[in-house]
């Protein structure tokens, strides 16, 4: 029986962003330096297939600080953490490396230029994601108030309307995230911005690649997990874009065959923590039912590199 020919479009950029690859390769080498175990203080990213692999070198992943010994490394999650876990950690004269993500970094450090100035911050976001937990863990209680969506602007409480400046998660939908802007905009005019959109370039990229090959697909998947923030939010510009069936998949044995039956197009990108292995494997499940071509949907090129802290660099 011959197999049905299927167009298969591939977005690039996709998979792995350069916050992500420091954050893997900061574990990896902390490793290297320090021997097993490794503590790490969360997900180092959202990514079960990346984390496992890690665990099996050694790494030891806890939710919280106190349940790492004082006298083995710690590394913090690519989301970044609130200033009290540093300090915590300082206090406990524990070692730690910081695998924040330096574009999470940025964000951090203008919250904290606002609050200098006086400015009372909103905070574009969802709650509860480790990288909110975060930034809004870099000022003190009070000082950054969470919106999620639009609806939200209107019962905002503020200290002064005249002295307000927004951040955003780094990991948002540009589309939405446009539509919270323009309603904290319309109801305090004297709001400050950032400079350019705390929305990070892969976040970026890879949701333009997804609105680009959506209108040819008649199903996307997107590679992601389900904790992972950019990957939730490209299977919603996928749907957004126009394409009825867009879903999520941890992995090639995750995907649903039997709703993708009479499909003759469908686009594959995975998010910012997913890993291209995972890819490969999607696109050879995809060989083995079908004849498949592969056309590339190219956006952006992307070249950016993130150094790993000073600490990995020197010998143990």
């Amino acid at each position: 029986m011959s197999k049905a020919p299927l167009t298969l479009y591939l977005a690039a950029p996709r998979g792995f962003c350069a916050g992500v690859v420091r954050a893997i390769k900061i574990v990896e080498m902390a490793l290297e330096k320090w021997g097993a175990p490794v503590y790490v203080r969360h997900e180092i990213v959202h990514n079960k297939f990346v984390v496992d692999g890690l665990r099996d070198q050694g790494a030891v992943f806890v939710e919280e600080l106190d349940e790492c010994p004082p006298d083995r490394p710690v590394i913090f999650s690519a989301h970044g953490v609130p200033k009290a876990v540093p300090a915590a950690a300082e206090a406990r004269e524990m070692v730690y490396v910081d695998a924040t993500c330096p574009l999470v970094s940025k964000v951090h450090i203008e919250a904290e230029r606002h609050h200098e100035n006086g400015l009372q911050m909103i905070m574009i976001g969802h709650a509860g994601h480790p990288e909110t937990v975060g930034t809004m863990g870099q000022l003190p209680e009070g000082e950054v108030l969470l919106v999620e969506e639009p609806g939200d602007v209107a019962t905002l409480e503020v200290r002064d309307p005249e002295k307000l400046a927004y951040i955003t998660q780094t990991t948002l939908s540009i589309d939405d995230t446009a539509n919270v802007v323009a309603a904290l905009k319309a109801r305090f005019p004297a709001i400050v911005g950032p400079h350019k959109e705390d929305i990070c370039y892969a976040t970026t990229n890879r949701q333009h690649a997804v609105k680009e090959m959506a209108p040819n697909c008649d199903a996307i998947l997107v590679i992601g997990a389900p904790n992972s923030s950019n990957s939730k939010r490209l299977v919603e510009v996928g749907a957004a874009a126009g394409c009825k069936y867009s879903q999520l998949v941890q992995r090639a044995a995750d995907i649903d065959w039997r709703a993708l039956e009479g499909i003759r197009s469908i686009g594959l990108t995975a998010g910012a923590s997913a890993p291209e292995v995972l890819v490969n494997e999607v696109v050879d499940a995809f060989r083995a039912r079908y004849e498949v071509t592969v056309e590339m949907v190219e956006t952006a090129q992307e070249n950016v590199e993130f150094k790993v802290p000073r600490v990995l660099r020197v010998p143990a």
